[in-house]
């Protein structure tokens, strides 16, 4: 009879119990090999987009790429994000896509710092939205979404300013060959052969017609025929994106000459109207044309709300100051200044409500209102020609605190309008 071997375990259930240990670590570490992995369970960083750009074709572009961070920020949705409510942030270390020396489409009346301008903070202002991440542009991005179109901004020379930004963020990325502007008092055409895109910019700054869409007359001579947009509408057909203004030509006194009909009755014929409403009527005409000719499925259609003036600084507490002569910082606080009326904002957005084509409002009002220190100032043309000394001298009489030096804030416009497109 074979004796039992107490406190020992024969060899061969040794053997197995340790496989079986084996087999069960081998298990949990699979598991946990499998549970971070699993991207239900794991925690995921935002993706980043890759930063996919061609060569550049002069030095700011290049400077500019140098510069360029990786952006991981979601995609700006206009239903989310409430543009209009922020805030000014100063940021050193952002490089415009482009400079007054660098585009080669950049009007003089525009070109600031070429005009002698000297400080360049204004340059290194960042709007930043209180309730999400204000939209980055991207030039190559922006192209895309223009391929095989024909976008046309028409309106006054403030909408000209937004064309000329729009114009020189893009340009750069393009290789000289394969682009080309071709520049007129009423129409000006930029093409981006490549993408087989134009970038129009057509002078309209009452959108309806006047007497003084080409000769610029004397305001008090100015008679505007406010049923008709037919001179100016033939040459906006056949656009697949449309970016209209028109406000400060509008604000030259309380009344205005309006007409019905022919110009021929010329100073008998017309009826003065106070400005609201005559503004009315104007944009009722547009609206009239705008339903009745353009497809919405083909065509999209943008209204740029007002851009502020700045011609009396004690709307931002400075008694004392020359409008916006020598001003180096944005205003602050929240304001709206005497630059800006309720009233024709308020026709802007009763009139687009109406339509029966979706309008899509660009809103750069508040957040431009701020910008005191932006505009051209003394650094800008009239006439053709550079400010004289004397002139500059005089800031009370010849500072341009209507139009923006470029680079500048309706680079800030675009960025809204290209995440709109």
């Amino acid at each position: 009879m074979m004796k039992a071997y107490r406190g020992k375990l024969p060899l061969s259930v040794i053997t197995v119990i340790v496989c079986a240990f084996a087999f069960l670590a081998l298990l949990f570490t699979e598991r946990l090999t499998f549970l971070s992995s699993n991207p239900i369970l794991k925690s995921k960083p935002c993706a980043r987009r890759a930063a996919v750009v061609k060569p550049s074709y002069h030095k700011t572009a290049e400077e500019n790429l140098q510069n360029t961070e990786i952006d991981d920020r979601f995609e700006f949705d206009p239903e989310e994000c409430d543009i209009t409510r922020g805030k000014w942030v100063f940021n050193s270390s952002i490089k415009t896509l482009y400079n007054d020396s660098s585009c080669p489409y950049l009007d003089r009346q525009y070109a600031c710092v070429k005009n002698g301008r000297l400080d360049f903070d204004y340059h290194h202002w960042e709007w930043q939205p209180h309730d999400c991440n204000s939209p980055r542009f991207d030039p190559e991005r922006t192209l895309k979404k223009l391929r095989g179109k024909r976008l046309l901004f028409a309106g006054d020379s403030l909408q000209r300013n937004q064309w000329e930004s729009f114009v020189c963020m893009v340009e750069w990325t393009i290789p000289p060959g394969k682009k080309s502007m071709k520049l007129g008092n009423v129409r000006s055409v930029f093409k981006a052969k490549e993408y087989n895109a134009t970038i129009e910019f057509y002078w309209a700054p009452f959108l309806v017609e006047s007497n003084s869409d080409i000769d610029v007359l004397d305001p008090k001579k100015r008679i505007l025929k406010v049923d008709s947009v037919a001179k100016h509408s033939k040459h906006w057909e056949g656009a697949d994106i449309l970016a209209f203004n028109s406000y400060v030509w509008w604000m030259i006194g309380l009344r205005l000459k309006t007409l019905w009909g022919s110009f021929a009755n010329g100073e008998e014929g017309y009826s003065e109207l106070d400005t609201p409403v005559a503004y009315r009527i104007g944009l009722k005409t547009w609206a009239n044309w705008i339903d009745s000719t353009i497809n919405p499925n083909k065509t999209r259609v943008f209204f740029t709300t007002i851009s502020p003036v700045h011609t009396r600084s004690q709307d931002w507490g400075k008694n004392n100051g020359l409008k916006c002569f020598n001003e180096t910082k944005p205003v602050m606080k929240k304001m709206w200044g005497s630059g800006l009326d309720k009233t024709m904002m308020g026709v802007v957005a009763d009139v687009v409500k109406k339509m029966k084509v979706a309008v899509t409002i660009v809103n750069i009002t508040q957040l431009s209102e701020y910008r005191v220190d932006a505009h051209s100032s003394i650094y800008t043309e009239t006439g053709g020609r550079l400010l004289t000394d004397e002139e500059k001298a005089d800031p009370r009489r010849h500072a341009d605190c209507i139009h923006w030096c470029l680079p500048g804030v309706p680079d800030t416009w675009n960025q809204i309008f290209s995440a709109l497109l």
